[in-house]
């Protein structure tokens, strides 16, 4: 799960522009109070304690523990790099504004830095106290070198001059030698040495390297698994890296930079060209955190402190192992006994062949009937990338349009793609170079598409396109069918296995006319006005959803039946959230599933007391976008891949699609109706905006898990066809 936590954080978390006086906390007209909103960053921070508590819970397995210990210390990283660095560049310019709860950006900042303060050291004990005895009741254990025999020290210090110490690169600092450059994230020893029997005590740094792993395996002792962290092996064997020196002290340290990446599309004649240039400044973004061990002496935090240039506020004291998310290798060990039952992701009940011994035609099971697939219950691999595959390979196919967001290394849609083009076919990929943290990722892929001849765009200027979509325009009969997927989730099959998404997959004509228009739109010149099936952002996705909100607002107030369902990483943006207020003033029942960051105060009597939001975080993570409104009992229901965010709504290319199949609706509604029972383990949002953990029943017995639940479900439905 560390790629795809990584990943979808840098998905949702771009910098968001100021707003409006009245969006920035003040009172509005029909007297909306001036504190209906939560700060978006403290959401965040609390979806991570979120993360964090499952780390905690002894019910969960402990290699599951260990990576949720390790996605936490990854999110926060990223935030770090991303959020935090935003805020302090602002304030530093002058161009920082009010939060929309009318918080101060110093003093927003003040907060964040107390907060996750307290979620580190928290983070830290969690690691030292819970997990690391556990995990050495059952022969896991990560070692010191004080813990070593005599010749396990020996075998060590081989293996350091073998293996390690030709890689190391000691910096001193002294006249000659300049305080060196720290880069983000790497983790690094502060050494001071001095010559023998002089007082005068010199300075260097050592760079622990990340080419090397982060635990080394010790031979097993009576079938234990042992780990000796590599900061350890080079601590103990400094007398080798300077040799004729006296070692003083050393101790650990970590910095984390901003890393945040800039384009002024508008003066930008080559884009690739000048996101690669950004690319190699944004090592050397300032330093934003340093992270301590918290035995470091004041002499050597002075000289980083100052030398880095950074404030005691931003100084992280904390116990035990620095960058936790070593535990992706602890977590990543190969003890099934440890983790959570395996679940095999099944083939969607459509697209089975009817003789096992056959490969189902997509085309054909596309052309029954509508089908909308499950991710990671039901397979990408038998679904999308069979679709682009069976395609790349048909003959009758004269063409294929992608967007790519985001993707794995060695990608099968690639790969299909690439041998579309070499069959002949016409194949327009739209990457979206501008994706945090996978831009060189996907320059990289878009270079590889334009050299095997696929037409290649890179969206529009100004902003990021953000749709999944997939659309193969086929020759039948003398006639050109369109075979569509609209996604939730990127085109990613590493992803899919833990991301959860819908997909769905439609020959319907209007659908296809509508993304034929769109992929027009993105990659030529063309403005639409309106599409059919599709809410598509930014020019009418915003308004589309307005409308459906004050139709069930209106429908309450009228006295009828009223509910608006809505299912999203994040919600932020505080017009929606003020429409929602408005409908739950109405009597309106809102319900909200909202994984990540939500600005919205739930359960607030005269303001939204009839909006009940719930959060879950657990085995996958939940990513797909739903929007259902009750519409005097003829339902509507999208979905797509925007979130309630500013940017998505203004500043990326969105879609969401309506589905039709009652079928598909009445899944959906289910599957919400289980997230939503007290019965179901998830995460409470309370009206002062912090969260609840409801995962027990009163008599201790586990509430019942989603992820699980629903995997069991998809597997039985598989049997029962």
């Amino acid at each position: 799960m560390q790629d795809a936590a990584v990943a979808d954080l840098a998905e949702d978390d771009d910098d968001e522009p100021g707003w409006s006086a009245e969006e920035q906390g003040g009172e509005t007209d029909d007297g909306l109070p001036a504190d209906r909103f939560v700060d978006r960053e403290l959401s965040w921070l609390a979806f991570n304690q979120r993360v964090l508590e499952l780390a905690e819970d002894e019910t969960v397995p402990l290699l599951e523990r260990a990576n949720f210990l390790a996605i936490f210390a990854s999110n926060l990283d990223e935030f770090f790099m991303v959020r935090v660095a935003g805020l302090k560049r602002r304030i530093v310019t002058g161009l920082a504004v009010p939060t929309n709860v009318g918080t101060g950006p110093v003093d927003l900042l003040d907060q964040i830095v107390e907060r996750a303060h307290e979620l580190q050291e928290r983070h830290a004990h969690v690691a030292i106290d819970s997990l690391a005895p556990g995990l050495a009741a059952t022969g896991i254990a990560v070692v010191r070198w004080q813990d070593l025999s005599e010749a396990e020290c020996e075998a060590m210090s081989a293996r350091f001059e073998a293996e390690v110490f030709p890689v190391l690169m000691p910096l001193a600092v002294d006249p000659a030698h300049p305080f060196p450059y720290i880069s983000g994230l790497s983790l690094n020893l502060a050494v001071r040495v001095r010559v023998p029997d002089e007082e005068e005590e010199q300075f260097a740094r050592l760079k622990v390297p990340a080419v090397l792993p982060r635990f080394i395996a010790l031979g097993a002792e009576g079938g234990d698994q042992r780990f000796l962290p590599l900061e350890e092996l080079i601590a103990n064997n400094l007398d080798e890296v300077f040799p004729g020196m006296e070692i003083v002290d050393h101790h650990v340290f970590r910095v984390t930079r901003n890393e945040d990446v800039t384009i002024d599309e508008d003066e930008t004649e080559n884009l690739i060209q000048a996101l690669e240039q950004e690319l190699s400044r944004r090592k050397f973004g300032p330093p934003i955190r340093l992270e301590v061990a918290d035995d470091i002496d004041d002499d050597t935090l002075e000289l980083l402190v100052d030398e880095l240039g950074i404030t005691e506020r931003e100084v992280y004291r904390l116990p035990g192992l620095l960058d936790l998310t070593c535990l992706f290798q602890v977590a990543g060990l190969d003890r099934p006994d440890l983790r959570y039952t395996k679940r095999v992701p099944v083939t969607a009940s459509a697209f089975l062949p009817n003789d096992q011994n056959e490969q189902d035609d997509l085309f054909q099971s596309i052309t029954r009937k509508d089908v909308l697939v499950h991710h990671p219950y039901e397979s990408f691999a038998t679904s999308v990338q069979a679709l682009l595959e069976q395609a790349a390979d048909d003959p009758d196919v004269l063409a294929i349009k992608q967007t790519l967001y985001r993707t794995s290394g060695d990608s099968p849609v690639v790969a299909a793609l690439i041998r579309a083009a070499a069959a002949g076919k016409q194949v327009l990929a739209l990457v979206e170079v501008k994706a945090r943290f996978d831009e060189q990722a996907n320059i990289r892929w878009a270079r590889q598409l334009e050299r095997a001849g696929v037409h290649v765009v890179y969206g529009m200027v100004g902003l990021k396109t953000h749709c999944k979509l997939l659309m193969v325009v086929r020759r039948e009969n003398g006639r050109l069918r369109h075979y569509c997927h609209i996604g939730t989730g990127n085109y990613n099959p590493k992803t899919s296995r833990i991301y959860e998404d819908f997909g769905l997959f439609t020959d319907n004509d209007q659908v296809g006319r509508d993304i034929t228009r769109l992929f027009n739109e993105l990659s030529g010149f063309a403005i639409e006005k309106s599409f059919q099936r599709l809410l598509v952002a930014p020019r009418h996705l915003r308004k589309g959803l307005l409308s459906r909100i004050e139709r069930e607002t209106a429908a309450a107030r009228a006295g009828r039946r009223a509910r608006i369902r809505l299912k999203m990483n994040s919600i932020v943006d505080e017009q929606i959230i003020d429409a929602l207020y408005r409908a739950s003033r109405a009597g309106v029942e809102v319900q909200l599933w909202v994984r990540g960051i939500s600005s919205v105060r739930a359960g607030v009597p005269g303001l939204s007391e009839h909006i009940a939001m719930r959060s879950i975080v657990g085995r996958y993570l939940e990513h797909s976008r739903v929007f259902a409104f009750w519409n005097d009992g003829d339902e509507e229901v999208f979905i797509g891949s925007a979130d309630m965010m500013h940017r998505n709504l203004d500043r990326r290319v969105e879609t969401l699609i309506q589905l039709t199949s009652t079928e598909h609706m009445r899944d959906i509604s289910a599957h919400f109706d289980k997230a939503m029972a007290d019965t179901t383990a998830s995460w409470w949002a309370e009206p002062d905006g912090t969260w609840t953990r409801h995962a027990f029943a009163e008599d201790g017995s586990p509430l019942d898990d989603l992820h699980r639940d629903r995997m069991l479900q998809i597997q039985r439905r598989k049997r029962q066809r």
